[in-house]
């Protein structure tokens, strides 16, 4: 089982820089990042946007593979933003993972001026939003007919390092959205949070999730074992990082339930993401090694 981070773009390149090469020494798989405007109680502080950060990041390491977690059409047209990740994916070298979700309904749906949109337009946003970068990442030369992004005669050349195109991981909790995700994406990502239709704990109704991924999986013909599966930390009952012996549990858990790679977030002083800095480096530098033999 892999072990990734979050490291979250707010704070000044002098004070990140060292979290980005510290995850690196801690050999953790992946440091992501947030791709959003602003970010619910991160409003009124430092806020950096994704692209730059993922950039200033690979000049400074060399082996930890770096992405957005999940970047989304809230605010980003595909053709420029797949511009912008070929780019990443060669200053880092073929380190880039590149993940999607349809996006929140907090600041990023209406800074821009525009009335946020209906769960329908959303979820058709998402899916037309994915299939697009889901091509320009792979083809040289793209026309795409699109209602919402339509492409006519773009170029992605040199094209990316990793080939046929970065790995594409989908942010998926609902049942078209899985769907979506075994047909074209190399990984789904659980958010480790539940929606209404969901009642219980945070782990039945990730439980719930995961079963309706493998129907999905079967319904359509994919073996199960070749779609990679996250899971992010994000918010629900549970406290991984309030000891290594809980994060222990946790982890032994979920990786029952067949995820194969754990994100937790770097710590952040007056945050929800506060956490202890010693159980956090400890959990980086043992935790993978305790939970991939069990």
């Amino acid at each position: 089982m892999k072990v990734s981070t979050v490291i979250l773009p707010s704070q000044r390149w002098r004070e990140a820089r060292p979290m980005w090469e510290q995850a690196e020494r801690y050999g953790l798989h992946a440091a992501y990042t947030y791709d959003h405007l602003s970010w619910r109680n991160f409003r009124e502080r430092p806020w950096f946007t994704m692209i730059p950060t993922l950039v200033a990041a690979a000049s400074v390491t060399s082996s930890i593979r770096l992405g957005p977690l999940v970047t989304s059409p809230n605010f980003r047209h595909p053709l420029l933003l797949a511009k912008d990740l070929l780019a990443l994916d060669d200053v880092s070298d073929g380190r880039l993972t590149v993940a999607v979700g349809s996006g929140g309904t907090g600041f990023d749906a209406t800074t821009l001026g525009r009335v946020a949109w209906s769960n329908a337009e959303r979820h058709e946003r998402f899916v037309e939003f994915t299939r697009t970068i889901e091509t320009l990442l792979r083809e040289g030369a793209t026309t795409l007919a699109g209602t919402y992004y339509p492409i006519v005669e773009s170029r992605q050349l040199p094209g990316p390092v990793q080939r046929p195109r970065p790995p594409l991981f989908l942010s998926a909790l609902g049942p078209k959205t899985m769907a979506l995700t075994v047909e074209i994406a190399d990984g789904w990502v659980s958010l480790n949070t539940s929606t209404n239709s969901e009642p219980g704990s945070t782990y039945e109704a990730v439980k719930g999730q995961v079963a309706v991924l493998e129907s999905t999986l079967e319904r359509q013909g994919r073996q199960s074992t070749t779609l990679h599966r996250v899971l992010l930390d994000y918010e629900g009952d549970e406290s991984p990082l309030a000891s290594f012996e809980a994060f222990l549990d946790w982890a032994g858990r979920y990786r029952d339930l067949g995820f194969d790679e754990l994100v937790i977030h770097w710590p952040i002083a007056d945050s929800q993401f506060a956490s202890d800095p010693a159980i956090f480096e400890r959990i980086a530098v043992e935790g993978r090694d305790i939970v991939e033999p069990w």
